[in-house]
């Protein structure tokens, strides 16, 4: 990789995918959405077309079209655009990735395939290298996923000599509650300068004392700004506050998690708590009832108001 690479560090939001009421992706919302993210939640960083983003349930072109315009609108706004470029097919991957680099994107993901799966860590390595050779001077992300796509083996056994086939590699998007693994890829990503991300928002300052250099996530889109107060919190050593911050957001996600707190339930609760209009979720997700959205979403303004 040629160019020099500022690392990710911090919050990042996985973005939602806005769509019209005719579930078609509707691009005029990224504008005021990455206004809404700097100027209200202090987030300057983006993971868009992940799972937050329904990723998988969109087309390559629209994916293309989503990415072309978070970069074009994010372009002197935001710090980072990572494109998640996961597919089934790997000819997919490849022609994410290089549409990734033409556009400026700051670096890319993959998820393993999670139909026909890779049967080791060495497996994985060798898509996550064959889809790199598309944007080889974009940083590489392995987005660590077991829950959805149902390989479980070690993120740090993937982690493991990746650098010796991949060298455009940066780090890993942890979504996972594993913490030997997560420690472990910590602990082996020091000596290369890698960022490591994590993904379970409810849990992130555990995370944060095994060394995690931020975190990507959905509910930073909404109470980022709050969250940004734990890490300094964290940062300054004053421990006391970042556990009372990381308990009051487990109470907001435990309550949305009682009601059935799904992508479908999250994107109307951004809407409801941002007031851009988010849209819908695309099948086979069906829309979450309103009543459901507004109550998590006065749970989130008090809690921000709050702080």
């Amino acid at each position: 990789m040629s160019r020099s690479v500022k690392k990710l560090t911090g919050l990042v939001a996985a973005t939602f995918t806005p769509l019209t009421a005719e579930g078609e992706i509707n691009l005029s919302v990224i504008g005021p959405y990455i206004d809404y993210l700097i100027e209200k939640q202090n987030i300057k960083s983006v993971f868009i077309n992940g799972t937050t983003g329904e990723g998988s349930s969109l087309s390559v072109e629209e994916r293309k079209q989503l990415a072309g315009a978070w970069c074009q609108y994010g372009r002197g706004k935001l710090e980072q655009v990572i494109v998640h470029v996961g597919c089934l097919s790997i000819k997919d991957c490849q022609e994410l990735a290089r549409h990734a680099a033409s556009i400026g994107a700051d670096g890319i993901a993959v998820t393993s395939p999670s139909y026909f799966k890779p049967i080791n860590a060495d497996a994985l390595k060798l898509f996550i290298k064959e889809v790199s050779i598309f944007a080889p001077d974009l940083p590489m992300y392995y987005y660590h996923l077991p829950s959805m796509t149902g390989v479980a083996f070690d993120a740090a056994d993937v982690l493991n000599g990746i650098e010796q086939v991949i060298p455009s590699f940066q780090g890993v998007k942890y979504t996972g509650t594993d913490l030997r693994d997560l420690g472990q890829c910590v602990s082996y990503s020091q000596s290369h300068n890698w960022s490591v991300l994590f993904g379970v928002d409810e849990q992130l300052l555990g995370a944060l004392v095994l060394g995690a250099h931020g975190a990507v996530g959905s509910t930073y889109n909404y109470f980022g700004r709050v969250v940004n107060q734990m890490l300094a919190a964290f940062d300054d050593g004053n421990h006391m506050q970042a556990r009372a911050l990381q308990f009051e957001s487990m109470e907001i996600i435990t309550f949305a998690k009682n009601l059935g707190f799904d992508v479908a339930v999250n994107k109307q609760v951004m809407s409801e708590v941002s007031g851009l209009a988010m849209g819908p979720p695309r099948l086979p997700l069906l829309p979450c009832p309103v009543l459901k959205a507004q109550a998590i979403a006065q749970k989130i303004k008090d809690f921000s108001q709050g702080h």
